[in-house]
């Protein structure tokens, strides 16, 4: 692992020990929401619903390594091949189903991962990612078509305050 793993998973491991220190009450409706968002990893070229790469396949083993320790309750995937692969060694790992969701109506998955509450992980697109950081109160920027290594980490109180975290993970 590089420096720039190492960093990242020095402040992943920074913020998950902020998140137990904020969840020390074990009733439910005291616990944040925690949601950590990806774009897919990166995938081949060509066709309609390409897969991933030898090093989207290392990145995604990278996601669950990152994750392994997070406390993730649900995984949530668009229907794409890339998203499924991306999110596929975090739900092994963790033993979860993947739910799959509607890029076209984030405003939906929100309410559905809001509901829930817990912890959950959400792998989506370069356009949709940010705007789903932004539907649960976070701040985020565009994704350059490129760019696959952002880990967007979302802590929602239940008093309305929004923290938000963006690490790199995996190789740059």
């Amino acid at each position: 692992m590089g420096r720039n793993g190492a960093v990242a998973r020095a402040i992943l491991a920074l913020c998950l020990f902020a998140l137990s220190a904020c969840t020390t009450q074990t009733v439910a409706e005291e616990d944040p929401l925690v949601v950590f968002l990806v774009r897919h990893a990166e995938k081949t070229r060509g066709g309609s619903d390409p897969e991933l790469t030898p090093a989207g396949r290392d990145r995604a083993a990278a996601l669950a390594r990152y994750l392994g320790d997070s406390g993730l309750q649900f995984v949530h995937t668009s229907d794409y091949v890339r998203t499924r692969e991306t999110a596929a060694p975090v739900a092994a790992k963790l033993g979860l189903s993947v739910e799959l969701y509607d890029p076209r109506d984030l405003p939906a998955l929100i309410e559905r991962v809001r509901s829930a509450g817990g912890r959950h992980l959400v792998v989506g697109h370069s356009n949709t990612t940010p705007e789903a950081v932004e539907l649960l109160g976070g701040e985020a920027s565009g994704i350059a078509e490129s760019e696959y290594d952002r880990l967007y980490i979302i802590v929602r109180r239940r008093n309305g305050e929004v923290s938000t975290v963006l690490v790199r993970y995996g190789a740059p």
